[in-house]
């Protein structure tokens, strides 16, 4: 027995290391399964009201990539415009900063900060219009790293045919995986799947919707109080509550920085505040109670540390995989926890000398 878990954890640390060796590859077969995963059950419905396999594939994968075209088509211009006006006024925000926040500062705490400030200010005074110019950067890559981005390209190229493949073709791989199980393994870990797939679902989808209803909420109330880029803070802070509180936190005090830059007064700090707190409660009344429950469960120090974990390992691919990763461990951890606490090892009492009966 012991030799096996051996087995197992050399097995382990070897498809680890294969993981981690072959990284570059493995963003649009993440993605893949990712969407095929999210819309299997969609696809299983319509199958079950009678078309085939491959029409239902069709019409979800159709659904699929016209929600994803019409997002990008919709959302993207409006970003890199709202980017570019914000690169644009780093120089006055950071003068503004020099000359406004910096003496209330001072005269707080004693702290003076203008020369931190002036380099910085003149650093990017220095280099803002290269920054700014997005396509002349991205031309220039391109030119220095051809191979590099003709890869990239074609790895986005990759992830719409592995998608509609690994759809049409999910429920024979489940049911392979399935039989190629052992027999006397095969009920634990059919329940034990069952638990991660309601864990991945609740992530995958619920966690998704959140952050999207957050950040549309985010980004509809700062727009409409006039702060300026609100529809790129509101976006950015609604993905950024995949970490508990963090989304609330940054957008909270980016958006009112460039409120306060942008009026003067405070009541739009109010206004700021008051968008956040609406979109708190119904995340936490509405959202968080319909679509997730206590289905996840994962501390926060848990989603930050398995966050940059996955980030040093696999880089960006690894920031995606981290938490649905650390949801399948965490459900395989409570299970260990209970055979633990059912084992002779938990329950075993010392023996006393005086428990021992006397000849």
């Amino acid at each position: 027995m012991l030799r096996q878990w051996w087995v197992a954890v050399g097995v382990a640390a070897l498809a680890l290391w294969f993981f981690i060796s072959i990284e570059p590859v493995l963003m649009p077969f993440f993605v893949s399964m990712v969407l095929a995963y999210l819309g299997d059950p969609l696809a299983d419905r319509l199958e079950a009201k009678g078309l085939s396999r491959r029409l239902s594939v069709s019409l979800v994968f159709l659904l699929l990539t016209l929600i994803i075209v019409i997002s990008l088509l919709l959302v993207v211009p409006v970003l890199g415009r709202q980017l570019g006006q914000l690169v644009e006024s780093l120089p006055a925000m950071l003068t503004w900063v020099e000359e406004t926040v910096l003496p209330w500062v001072q005269s707080l705490t004693g702290m003076d900060l203008t020369t931190d400030i002036d380099a910085l200010r003149k650093t990017v005074m220095a280099n803002w219009k290269e920054t700014g110019s997005f396509a002349a950067a991205l031309l220039s890559q391109v030119s220095r790293s051809g191979l590099a981005f003709v890869a990239w390209i074609g790895n986005l190229a990759l992830i719409p045919v592995v998608t509609f493949y690994l759809l049409l073709d999910w429920d024979i791989i489940v049911a392979k995986v399935r039989n190629w199980l052992p027999r006397r393994w095969e009920t634990s870990v059919i329940r034990l799947a069952g638990e991660c797939d309601e864990v991945l679902s609740a992530f995958l989808r619920g966690q998704l919707i959140v952050m999207l209803c957050l950040g549309g909420i985010y980004a509809i109330g700062l727009t409409l109080l006039g702060v300026s880029f609100g529809l790129l803070i509101g976006l950015l802070s609604g993905l950024a509550s995949i970490v508990p509180y963090l989304g609330v936190i940054v957008g909270i005090s980016v958006a009112g920085v460039v409120a306060f830059f942008q009026v003067g007064e405070w009541w739009m700090l109010l206004g700021v505040a008051a968008v956040f707190g609406f979109g708190q409660i119904v995340e936490s009344v509405v959202l968080q109670p319909k679509l997730l429950g206590n289905k996840i469960g994962l501390h926060p120090v848990a989603v930050i540390f398995a966050v940059l974990a996955g980030g040093n390992l696999f880089g960006f691919t690894g920031v995606l995989l981290a938490l649905p990763a650390a949801a399948v461990i965490m459900v395989l951890l409570r299970e260990l926890n209970e055979r633990y606490k059912n084992s002779p090892l938990y329950d075993a009492k010392l023996s006393r000398p005086d428990d021992e009966e006397t000849p």
